[in-house]
């Protein structure tokens, strides 16, 4: 039955294969589920609630993705985007938090909507292949950045901006050990290299107290601490004049985050077709709109697809089966908390290391003898660990393509839909 329906052997997997894939994205973006509570828990929510919503969020996005285009993608509540609920919506506009949830389920209908007709598929697939490549590479350095700052190993400085931590002792030490290990098995091309490496750096945590002791194995989640924010978003207050900015804002992050991922890690799973296009794109952002329709009326943030998913491909995912095991240990670490408390963001940072070492490789794909398509690339790769954000990587990329092209006489070779995009972008960054 799962080879009939996920087709394992056309894409050259198996059972196990997508069960280690499932599992090492699982313990790569485990963290959501309880640092999306802490920064909601700002906005004035419960922290038990959104626990819970967290997970069920993620549980329906990566499910849906699973199911309409057999992808590996996982999906949860984005980082970034709680933040932007939280701290903009919520603590700069005096938004209530219901009126935050309304407008994200807003957000997730239009997505609907949108996905629905070809427009959104249109948007991703007149993604220059320059910036396509430029979008995996600069998702490749981000994840990576990612990795370095959560184990501690690059911190923050008020002179340099970023410098290097204490990597003799604590979470860098770590991070450190269990890059190695993990370069070599992945270099000796150990299948679940990724998996094991996040094992042995939680094992090795305990040694030198970055590992948190076991206190417990089973937490059963309650009905009554959801119930606190399930279905308690506030529509008639989202739908106010005075909140058109923050609906847009919410579009356009979420919209291009959601496309520079899926593009990213397409390509690193060499899913994009001769032309460059992502097969079936229509249908992987319309899972994205109804993991975050179905998020807002759970009670929590945008869900989105995570680039986190990266490190299931690298681990050989490669159907939708991992993201249904990805969706299975969701479902588990609402009963089996302490247990998922246990891997330390040290344990896992060698793995994003090591995905973005394998995502940087695209870069080779580009035409270097062609300064008008390296530069492109180059800022979108570049904006995204610097800005922290896939969005902006995009945006900026999309503004220097058409402009280099068009002033050196290669106007003509740019999508009509690019220029579009363009303009838009820059109205986005003045205006709003």
């Amino acid at each position: 039955m799962l080879e009939n329906f996920f087709k394992l052997k056309e894409n050259g997997t198996n059972v196990k294969t997508e069960f280690m894939a499932g599992l090492t994205t699982f313990m790569t973006m485990a963290y959501i589920i309880f640092v999306n509570p802490s920064i909601l828990a700002d906005a004035g929510m419960p922290f038990e609630g959104v626990f819970i919503a967290t997970i069920m969020g993620a549980v329906l996005g990566t499910l849906c993705m699973a199911f309409i285009t057999n992808y590996p993608f996982a999906l949860a509540s984005g980082m970034g985007l709680n933040a932007f609920f939280a701290y903009t919506l919520v603590g700069q506009m005096g938004l209530s938090w219901q009126v935050a949830l309304g407008l994200v389920l807003l957000e997730g209908i239009l997505f609907i909507i949108i996905s629905i007709f070809p427009i959104r598929e249109m948007i991703v697939n007149s993604i220059p292949m320059s910036i396509k490549t430029g979008i995996s590479a600069g998702i490749g350095l981000f994840i990576a950045y990612l990795g370095l700052k959560n184990a501690g190993i690059i911190v923050d400085d008020p002179a340099t901006f970023l410098a290097m931590g204490d990597i003799l002792s604590g979470p860098a030490l770590i991070a450190l050990l269990g890059l190695i290990i993990t370069g070599i098995l992945h270099a000796r091309k150990v299948r679940g290299a990724i998996l094991y490496g996040i094992i042995i750096s939680t094992i090795l945590g305990w040694f030198n107290g970055v590992t948190p002791p076991l206190n417990g194995i089973v937490a059963l989640p309650s009905m009554k601490d959801w119930s606190t924010v399930l279905f308690k978003l506030d529509l008639r207050g989202a739908l106010q004049i005075g909140t058109i900015t923050a609906m847009i804002s919410l579009l356009f992050v979420d919209i291009f985050d959601t496309a520079g991922t899926l593009v990213g890690v397409a390509q690193h799973a060499d899913y994009l077709d001769e032309k460059g296009n992502l097969p079936k794109a229509g249908g992987a952002l319309l899972a994205d709109a109804i993991g975050t329709t179905g998020g807002a009326l759970f009670g929590t943030s945008t869900v989105t697809t995570y680039v986190e998913s990266a490190a299931g491909v690298g681990a050989g995912g490669r159907t939708g089966l991992t993201g249904v095991f990805v969706s299975l240990f969701f479902l588990l670490a609402l009963f089996f908390r302490p247990i998922v408390g246990l891997v330390p963001s040290a344990a896992t940072a060698p793995a994003l290391i090591i995905v973005g070492t394998m995502m940087i490789t695209n870069i080779t794909k580009l035409d270097w003898n062609d300064f008008t398509e390296v530069l492109p690339a180059f800022v979108t790769m570049i904006f995204m660990p610097f800005t922290t954000s896939i969005a902006n990587g995009i945006a900026l990329g999309f503004i220097v393509y058409p402009l280099v092209k068009l002033f050196t006489g290669k106007g003509k070779e740019v999508h009509w839909l690019v220029y579009t995009l363009a303009a838009l972008f820059v109205f986005y960054f003045i205006f709003i």
